[in-house]
C-alpha cells in the first residue's frame, strides 16, 4: 500500500532547544579565550558565577510556578542567557553587581512573562541594563589588557579590597565621548584604551565573537539578515557623520565596527529568535534599527555603548516590525493579485 504524498512544507533536522543552545555556547568561546587572554581570569570568574546564580534563580522561580525543574533547565537558556550577560559584564565584577544582574535577567526578563519563548524581551539585556543604570562606575570600570593581577582582581571580586590605582582605565568609546578638544590621534597618543581601529583590546574581542558568529552562520542556527542590518547600519551611520580624525570626531567606521559590543550584539544578541523579528525581512528592519540606535546613542546620547539599549527598545518595534513584513501564507496568493472568491 502507498503511503500518502505529504506536500506541505515541513522543517527536519535534530535542532532541538538544548542542542541549539549548546551551539551557542560553543561559539562564544573564542570571544571567552580572547577576554581571557587580554583581561586575565576575571572573565572566567563572571562566567562560573553568572552561570550559578542563573540557574539557581530559574530552578526557584520554576519552583515557585509548580514547574518541573529537570525539564525546562535541561534546555540551557538560562545557561546561555548568563554567559551572554557575563561576557558583556566587565571582568572582574563584584560577585554583588552579577547576582543582581542575573536576577533581574530570570526574574524580570524571563519568567515574569512565562519563561522560554514567551519573553518580550532579551534577558541578558534586561539585567544589563538594570546594573548599568544602578551602578555605572562599577559597569565602566574596565581593566586594562594584561595589567591585571589575578589576586587583585579576586579580592575586588569578593569586596575585599578595592581596585589598585591604575588597575582600571576609561574604554576607547567613553575616552571618544569624554575628550572632546583632543583629536583622534592625540587620544591614540595619551589614551591606553584605543587600539589600531577600535579600543585595544577589543578589537581583538570583536574579531573573536566575528568569528564565533560565523560559526553559528555556517551552522544556520541564525541567519544573516539581524547580523548585516545591524552592522550594515552602524558602518552607513558612522560614515556620513564622520568628520575625520580632527577633535570633533565621532569615530571611523572601523573604530564602530570593532569597538564595544558591536560584534557581540550583531551575532549573539540581535538573532534571539524569541525578542526579535520573526521574518527573514522583518529581521534585516529589526537590525537596521538596532545600528542605527547603537550609533545615534553612542554619539550624541548618555552612554557610550548601546548595544543594550538598543536592542530592547527595538524588542519594543518587534511586533509591529512583524505586522508590516509577515511573509505570504504557504499556498495563498499575493493580495490584489487578480485572486477572486471561488477560484
Amino acid at each position: 500500500m502507498a503511503l500518502p504524498r505529504i506536500t506541505s512544507p515541513h522543517a527536519t533536522g535534530s535542532n532541538r532547544t538544548q542542542q541549539v543552545m549548546l551551539q551557542v555556547l560553543l561559539a562564544t568561546v573564542p570571544g571567552i579565550l580572547a577576554l581571557t587572554w587580554l583581561f586575565g581570569i576575571g572573565t572566567l570568574f563572571n562566567l562560573v558565577w553568572a552561570s550559578l546564580c542563573a540557574l539557581g534563580f530559574e530552578a526557584a522561580l520554576l519552583a515557585a510556578r509548580k514547574r518541573p525543574l529537570a525539564f525546562f533547565l535541561k534546555d540551557y537558556s538560562a545557561l546561555v542567557t548568563a554567559v551572554l550577560l557575563a561576557l558583556a559584564l566587565p571582568p572582574y565584577s563584584p560577585w554583588w553587581l552579577t547576582l543582581i544582574a542575573c536576577g533581574f535577567a530570570i526574574g524580570f526578563g524571563k519568567q515574569l512573562y512565562g519563561g522560554l519563548g514567551q519573553n518580550p524581551f532579551n534577558p541578558a539585556m534586561v539585567g544589563y541594563v538594570v546594573v548599568l543604570i544602578s551602578f555605572p562606575v562599577d559597569m565602566t570600570s574596565w581593566p586594562a589588557p594584561h595589567g591585571v593581577a589575578a589576586l587583585d582582581g579576586i579580592k575586588h571580586i569578593l569586596g575585599i579590597a578595592n581596585l589598585p590605582d591604575g588597575w582600571a582605565q576609561a574604554t576607547a568609546l567613553d575616552a571618544l565621548k569624554v575628550n572632546k578638544s583632543l583629536t583622534i590621534d592625540e587620544l591614540h597618543a595619551s589614551s591606553p584604551a584605543f587600539g589600531h581601529f577600535g579600543g585595544a583590546g577589543s578589537e581583538a574581542v570583536n574579531l573573536a565573537f566575528l568569528a564565533g558568529g560565523l560559526y553559528l552562520l555556517h551552522k544556520r542556527l541564525v541567519t544573516w539578515h539581524a547580523p548585516l542590518g545591524m552592522l550594515a547600519a552602524l558602518f552607513v551611520m558612522s560614515l556620513l557623520f564622520w568628520n575625520g580624525s580632527g577633535s570633533d570626531s565621532n569615530g571611523s567606521p572601523l573604530f564602530h565596527l570593532l569597538t564595544g559590543a558591536s560584534m557581540l550584539g550583531a551575532f549573539f544578541i540581535v538573532t534571539d529568535p524569541v525578542s526579535g523579528a520573526t521574518s527573514n525581512r522583518g529581521r534585516l528592519v529589526f537590525g537596521i534599527g538596532v545600528g542605527v540606535l547603537v550609533y545615534v546613542i553612542r554619539t550624541w546620547g548618555g552612554y557610550p555603548d548601546a548595544v543594550a539599549f538598543a536592542v530592547l527598545l527595538m524588542n519594543l518595534a518587534a511586533p509591529t516590525i512583524d505586522y508590516y513584513t509577515r511573509p505570504r501564507s504557504y499556498g495563498h496568493r499575493k493580495p490584489n493579485s487578480g485572486f477572486k472568491l471561488g477560484e
